[in-house]
């Protein structure tokens, strides 16, 4: 028995000397966002997060302040929502994610840690949170353009039991941001295809729908109107400092948008880019 237990040993010895070595995880002090790379289950630091000042957002000040407040009360140790923000493309939904951490980390700089995930690796959420439960700093954690086309898509679930459902649950140091095209995160058909096939169509409903009802803040965005696209683009033109006389930028972002067919923070900032460049001023 003991010449059996000896060789076992062994064998397993053997097999963790051939196991691929986990990786660290970096100090989550070191910086102030990070983005969680699933394949190498391993959280990256992010030099520079990439987003622009809030005060340049318009056309969303309710949004804005909604999010500013949640953020606030959960930066601060109370109780807040997770937030889904849902509505037209280019609106300014990411956008805001990203300024709303700024502007609270501004306000106590270092206390707020920001995380990305993936879309397709909601199901490695629950990984995540092992690493994210046992720091200190209060997080959120980001997924951009969150949806679930295909009926065999079952990811979905996991996203439910963090937010909620589950015997672990969200840790109270982490809250989850979200933003999407949809508000029930799922489209039209792949809903009315479970009504179609289920042996209970209502309840296989409830089941696709109820994902969004973890989420207890839900901020709409929708396509502006031109006065507060000429409002985006005023706004990016003084704080960059852009010599254009405003006849002439008027026009060209009128012409601007039509070639697009919408009207949106991304195309107002899309012009922009596209008018710095012409006038051969950096964007700094």
């Amino acid at each position: 028995m003991t010449l059996e237990n000896d060789l076992l040993q062994r064998i397993a010895e053997a097999l963790e000397r051939l196991a691929p070595a986990q990786p660290a995880q970096p100090d989550l002090n070191s910086a102030e966002a990070f983005v969680w790379r699933a394949d190498i289950g391993m959280l990256e630091g992010v030099a520079s997060v990439n987003r622009v000042d809030i005060g340049l957002l318009r056309g969303i000040n309710y949004q804005t302040d909604q999010l500013l407040e949640n953020t606030r009360r959960f930066a601060n140790g109370f109780p807040a929502n997770n937030a889904l923000l849902w509505g037209a493309r280019g609106s300014g939904k990411s956008s805001l994610v990203k300024a709303a951490h700024a502007q609270v980390n501004g306000e106590g700089p270092g206390g707020l840690l920001l995380v990305e995930i993936h879309r397709e690796d909601v199901d490695s959420l629950p990984r995540l949170l092992t690493f994210l439960r046992d720091t200190a700093r209060r997080t959120i954690l980001f997924c951009d353009d969150l949806s679930f086309d295909d009926t065999s898509d079952t990811s979905y679930k996991s996203l439910k039991a963090v937010l909620e459902g589950g015997i672990e649950g969200r840790p109270g140091n982490v809250i989850f941001y979200a933003t999407s095209n949809r508000r029930h995160l799922m489209p039209r058909d792949m809903i009315d295809n479970e009504r179609s096939t289920a042996i209970n169509p209502s309840e296989a409903v409830e089941e696709k729908v109820s994902l969004s009802d973890r989420f207890g803040l839900w901020l709409g965005f929708h396509n502006c109107d031109q006065e507060t696209y000429f409002a985006m683009i005023a706004g990016y033109i003084a704080h960059y400092g852009l010599k254009v006389a405003e006849e002439e930028w008027r026009a060209g972002a009128v012409e601007w948008s039509m070639t697009r067919g919408a009207r949106s923070g991304r195309v107002a900032w899309q012009y922009i880019q596209e008018l710095a460049g012409r006038l051969g001023q950096p964007l700094e």
